[in-house]
């Protein structure tokens, strides 16, 4: 049953959620520096599938059959993928310039919206993809002195994440969320166990304390978001996942004692306008009808361990 509408409620679960993620994303950052990265992720994963196996017993029916099992499992593969290079941009760079990078998934998913879902794409909108792209450009700074390697894992974690978003689109009609969770946990702890063996340590007793943490606050903020959605529309919510960024900026110069440049928050400010724009604009051509698929942009802040997953 469809929980009735509290936008009001729905933005409180959103804004914790993006704390809540914020809390995780430093976590993840400083256990980086003493653990594997897949290890980190796999013990996350663990407790993920945990959570979702709860929801798939508690539902009616046969959820763990999808309709179409191929691109379940090339969904689980991008957003694992998005994960694990998000948190290896994270180790190098500061918690504001690998999130403002994340900020990018959105735009992303305009452009990939062309060649994978005939999406006609109109001026306004690719003018809000440049002046992103350009922000991006701002915070990584290529040829000068200020770029860092690792923004390129971020830029790559943003585009996996922009396509579990198309095919989640795609295979929303045929699958119900429940089954995309279950399927999205499964994957995502099998191919990380794969590689367990060949990067793995045995944790220090503090080290498993923060990532039991770190599983059950990501799996926390994951239904905060799922509860958020079923009270608010996404219109109205992606904005807020913005508010990620003052938290993990906080988080960065409590734990690390790092702020963000001049130029970051220059950067920032410009792919924060961009996205915003274009959420105004994707609400612009849902009320106007189109033979193509209308795409709302989500925010990264909807992906899996790593930062977040669409409900």
């Amino acid at each position: 049953m469809h929980s009735p509408d509290n936008p009001l409620r729905g933005i409180a679960l959103s804004t914790g959620a993006c704390a809540v993620f914020a809390i995780s994303d430093v976590t993840s950052k400083f256990l980086s520096t003493s653990m594997p990265i897949v290890e980190i992720q796999w013990i996350r994963y663990v407790l993920f599938f945990a959570m979702a196996l709860v929801i798939a017993v508690r539902t009616p029916g046969r959820l763990s059959r999808p309709r179409n099992p191929k691109l379940q499992i090339l969904r689980g593969l991008c957003v694992v993928a998005s994960s694990v290079l998000f948190v290896y941009g994270i180790r190098q760079m500061t918690m504001a310039q690998a999130t403002t990078i994340g900020f990018l998934s959105p735009l992303l998913i305009t452009v990939l919206s062309i060649p994978l879902q005939g999406e006609v794409v109109g001026i306004r909108r690719w003018g809000a993809v440049l002046a992103g792209m350009i922000g991006m450009l701002i915070v990584v700074r290529p040829g000068v002195s200020g770029f860092q390697p690792a923004a390129l894992f971020g830029v790559a974690s943003s585009t996996c994440w922009a396509l579990g978003i198309i095919i989640t689109r795609k295979i929303a009609t045929s699958d119900p969320p429940q089954t995309t969770i279950l399927w999205s946990s499964v994957i995502g702890a099998a191919v990380l166990t794969a590689l367990l063996p060949f990067d793995s340590v045995w944790p220090e007793p503090w080290q498993w304390r923060l990532c039991l943490m770190l599983g059950v606050l990501s799996s926390a903020g994951q239904m905060m978001v799922v509860l958020a959605h079923r009270l608010a529309p996404a219109s109205l919510l992606a904005p807020i996942s913005y508010s990620q960024l003052p938290w993990v900026t906080i988080g960065g110069y409590l734990v690390f004692a790092n702020l963000p440049d001049q130029w970051t928050l220059v950067g920032a400010s410009i792919i924060i306008a961009s996205g915003l724009y274009t959420a105004h604009r994707e609400r612009v051509r849902a009320r106007t009808p189109v033979d193509s698929v209308t795409l709302v942009p989500l925010p990264r802040l909807l992906t899996i361990p790593g930062q977040n997953f669409p409900p």
